[in-house]
């Protein structure tokens, strides 16, 4: 049509403004691309690497991300447990560890120093996630490391492993010695291992690993009434000089009975109502021989009672937690009354014994706790085969 006339204008414009009437639809926006992490890779330390350190490297090989754009941040994880679950508290020393933030590497790899002293002689587990924005990978596959085993004496803990030829005993007196991954061994029936604790412990435990006691004669010394496994005083000297004599013995022959399982312990007066001891009954029912190619662990335990429990195999026997228990016999004080040695002294064996016989020749120690609360179950750890 021509829009010469008044007519066609009119026309026009109405058809102008029809065509202007018609709305072009936009395009859909594209979708942002599906943010997708993988994990990363852990590198080192290698798999159930033995440390040297309380405070490890750990390093990863970095995951990858769908988006190039965005910061990539590491979360480290680090527990005692193999299923990363709430652990219960160690000893002063870190049993569970959890660190957020921590930014990519840029040459491929991301580490992440632990900024803690975890426990001592213990395995670890750890794992690692990368995180962008609000998404995080799957956690990498976990893997083990043990940290260094070393001993420690601070108030209210004590822990000596022994295995590594090192001890934090204050004294091993005549002849004692060490076996690489066994632990040390008293030679003779005057020698002994001597602790000082950084604090009297009124209420606690001392638990140990032993092997080489035997039900067999002992022959550097035939006379074997009550040989000591350890013991607790307030004194250097002898240890029937005091009124708090604490020690758990595994009597030989002349033992009344031979072969018996007994334990003696003063809460500072040494009348019947302050002493706790089996009796003869009990220690003929407590007669035993104890294999010397085996461990067995040995736990006492004290408040106002006197508590001891022997496993065969060790406290990472079999279960983890120890394994058969062949002794477990307490009792309790009658009246009030505490055991209170100060300044507290700790043996593997026994000081000097007096009217009686001393240390078990041949014991070998290893992964010792004393302590004011119950051994940490993962303390040691690192000490048992995989």
């Amino acid at each position: 049509m021509k829009c010469g006339t008044s007519i066609s204008i009119m026309a026009c414009l109405v058809a102008t403004a029809a065509c202007n009437d018609k709305k072009t639809t936009p395009a859909a926006p594209t979708p942002p691309p599906t943010l997708t992490l993988t994990p990363p890779t852990l590198d080192t330390p290698a798999a159930a690497e033995q440390l040297t350190t309380l405070r490890p490297t750990l390093t990863v090989r970095n995951g990858t991300s769908t988006q190039p754009t965005g910061t990539r941040m590491y979360d480290f994880q680090i527990s005692d447990r193999n299923d990363f679950g709430a652990s219960t508290p160690g000893t002063s020393f870190a049993v569970a560890l959890l660190r957020t933030g921590i930014v990519e590497g840029t040459t491929g790899s991301t580490t992440f120093t632990v900024d803690t002293d975890l426990q001592p002689a213990t395995r670890f587990y750890w794992r690692v996630r990368m995180t962008q924005g609000s998404t995080m990978s799957e956690w990498s596959a976990s893997r083990t490391f043990s940290s260094r085993i070393v001993g420690f004496n601070r108030p209210g803990e004590l822990y000596d492993p022994l295995v590594n030829g090192e001890t934090v005993a204050e004294l091993r007196f005549k002849r004692t010695t060490f076996f690489p991954g066994r632990g040390l061994r008293i030679d003779d029936s005057d020698s002994y291992a001597r602790y000082l604790l950084a604090q009297t412990v009124t209420a606690g435990e001392f638990s140990v690993d032993v092997e080489g006691l035997s039900g067999a004669p002992v022959s550097e010394n035939p006379d074997t009434a009550k040989l000591k496994v350890f013991s607790m005083t307030n004194v250097t000297t002898d240890i029937y000089l005091t009124k708090y004599i604490c020690n758990t013995q595994y009597r030989g022959f002349n033992g009344n009975p031979d072969h018996a399982i007994s334990f003696k312990c003063v809460f500072g007066d040494d009348d019947d109502r302050h002493k706790l001891e089996p009796d003869l009954a009990k220690r003929r029912d407590s007669v035993m021989l104890l294999n010397p190619a085996s461990t067995y662990y040995w736990q006492a335990t004290w408040g106002s009672f006197f508590r001891l429990v022997i496993q065969d195999g060790g406290v990472f026997a079999q279960t983890g937690n120890g394994g058969r228990t062949i002794y477990d016999y307490g009792q309790t004080l009658s009246i009030p009354g505490i055991y209170n040695p100060t300044p507290h002294y700790a043996y593997l064996g026994v000081n000097n014994s007096g009217s009686e016989t001393g240390s078990w020749p041949g014991a070998i120690y290893r992964n010792v706790w004393i302590g004011n609360r119950t051994r940490p179950a993962s303390l040691g750890s690192a000490l048992r085969p995989q």
